[in-house]
């Protein structure tokens, strides 16, 4: 079994595993597809609806020159006819923003179509941890979008000058001619300069598109044995799902023995019951319990303990309170909290101590502050 749960993840997603995670909102995105189409969107729009919004808003500034001395003085009048003035600039303005909108949603629905997930828009704990936000800027994702954003700037770069050069003459020639001309030549080459630069994004979404999807499926993928342990699974069948159920317990017992060694304190009985805490002074939050075990277990969690220099603490009724009370991966009872200060607050000054920075601390209580209803 162990080897079936360290082999490598070669096997296809199931339609399960990929239903599962788009219910989590793991879908294969591609940011870069979803820029170049607002870009041409919003190019498109302005080359559409320019010549009415330009208008409409010389419309305004011919009106707003024009007002009569009775409209300047008269308040009411003046909000008359900025409103309506104003009002003429609306329609072509949601016309522009209806395109880009509409462009918008094609382009990030087109990989990995639409998806809506609760889970996902759920806060996690572990993305405000400083830790995993270090890793994610020096992860291969960061080197990704770093590679990515390079690429962007050359490509938009090697087109602008391509741009440049072709038209140079033709944008020297807007001098010779006569200003109202020159200036609709000037905005028409704009216009087209714009999309044609937000077309050179689709080189950059060309490359990206196939890249997410070919990283979300390698991210779901699966070992043999989870395929094996998914479709036993979905016949139902008892004897199947015991087996089923004792390979998730050895699988979550050895889980639970690796976090050993990154706890703080194992509290024990000090022979029948053990339980490892784990405090997080940068995440805050209530001590988490780690790990837990009677008897063997017990035995197996303070020999780990022991071998990676965990400092194991005596304390009968607390192991107990904690064994009882808590499960693994979850923090502690609010009524434990002053009792499990007290250990902890007894192992970070013993740890200041062994560097030379406190003065050995006086031992715990005997009597740790236990209510009643948690005694066992």
């Amino acid at each position: 079994m162990a080897d079936s749960d360290s082999g490598e993840k070669t096997e296809e997603p199931t339609s399960k595993k990929l239903s599962d995670a788009r219910k989590k909102g793991q879908i294969a995105r591609s940011k870069d597809l979803g820029t170049m189409f607002v870009l041409v969107g919003s190019a498109v729009a302005i080359m559409l609806v320019g010549g009415m919004l330009t208008d409409s808003l010389a419309g305004v500034m011919t009106r707003l020159f024009s007002l009569s001395r009775d409209e300047v003085m008269d308040i009411h009048a003046l909000y008359n006819v900025l409103s309506g003035s104003v009002g003429n600039v609306i329609p072509p303005l949601l016309w522009i923003f209806s395109i880009i909108m509409i462009a918008a949603f094609i382009g990030n629905s087109m990989l990995g179509g639409i998806s809506f997930s609760a889970e996902a828009m759920a806060p996690k704990l572990s993305k405000m941890s400083p830790l995993a936000g270090f890793k994610r800027m020096f992860g291969i994702k960061a080197l990704v979008e770093l590679v990515k954003s390079l690429l962007k700037f050359f490509v938009v770069f090697i087109v602008a000058y391509l741009l440049l050069s072709s038209l140079f003459s033709e944008i020297l020639g807007l001098s010779l001619e006569l200003i109202p001309l020159s200036l609709v030549h000037a905005v028409t080459l704009l216009q087209w300069m714009f999309l044609v630069l937000a077309l050179s994004i689709g080189i950059i979404a060309a490359i990206d598109a196939p890249y997410q999807t070919w990283d979300h499926n390698r991210q779901l993928k699966m070992t043999k044995q989870e395929v094996k342990d998914e479709m036993k699974n979905s016949e139902g069948s008892p004897e199947i799902k015991g087996r089923i159920r004792r390979a998730q317990y050895e699988m979550s017992q050895r889980r639970m023995m690796q976090e050993v060694p990154t706890s703080d304190v194992v509290i024990t009985n000090p022979t029948h019951y053990a339980v490892a805490l784990k405090y997080d002074a940068i995440v805050g939050g209530a001590p988490m319990m780690v790990a837990k075990g009677i008897d063997e277990m017990a035995i197996h969690i303070r020999t780990i303990a022991k071998e990676h220099n965990v400092e194991i603490i005596t304390s009968p009724a607390l192991a107990r309170s904690l064994y009882y009370s808590a499960e693994v991966d979850q923090e502690i009872p609010e009524e434990l909290f002053a009792a499990v200060a007290q250990v902890l607050a007894f192992i970070f000054q013993l740890n200041e101590h062994k560097k030379g920075k406190a003065k050995m601390p006086t031992a715990i209580a005997k009597n740790l502050p236990i209510p009643d209803e948690f005694k066992y």
